[in-house]
């Protein structure tokens, strides 16, 4: 059965989102939903990730509040450095940030953290995964953010998948 329907709740939602889209449930509309129901999960089936595995939800739990912190204070620092911008231009800069962390799941979290995070940009992975390029929009202290970002970020990543 898991052969056929190898990601059921996403064969469901494609079968129904189908119908929605073509306003029909005409016989053949419920043909063509099923089969795509059935096959796009079959054929991409390959391609799915291996699962995580959370080892402290607790962890988790802390580090999304953390993020949601971050947002709004880098918001504001944003924001404020942008009104000040004739005043004193920012001072950006690419910062090289040694990774410690080497799991694909923590990685991928680590990637939406500096996409959510404004002033933030994930420039570049090494191939062997062991150093990040990251665009920081405002930069005093490049020892003190990488410092600040493996603390914040990485470490408690790695507690959670590795």
């Amino acid at each position: 059965m898991s052969r056929l329907f190898p990601a059921p709740l996403l064969s469901a939602a494609l079968f129904l989102l189908w119908l929605l889209l073509n306003l029909s449930v005409s016989p053949g509309n419920l043909l063509l939903g099923a089969a795509l129901g059935i096959l796009a999960p079959m054929l991409m089936a390959p391609l799915r990730p291996q699962h995580a595995h959370v080892r402290k939800p607790w962890v988790m739990i802390k580090l999304i509040c953390r993020v949601g912190i971050d947002v709004v204070r880098s918001n504001l620092q944003v924001a404020s450095t942008v009104l000040r911008a004739r005043q004193r231009p920012p001072r950006s800069a690419f910062v090289h940030i040694p990774l410690d962390l080497r799991d694909a799941h923590g990685l991928a979290a680590l990637a939406m953290i500096t996409t959510v995070v404004p002033g933030t940009v994930w420039s570049e992975l090494a191939l062997d995964r062991s150093v990040l390029l990251l665009h920081v929009f405002e930069l005093h202290d490049e020892a003190a953010f990488i410092e600040h970002f493996k603390l914040t970020y990485e470490r408690p990543l790695m507690e959670i998948f590795q």
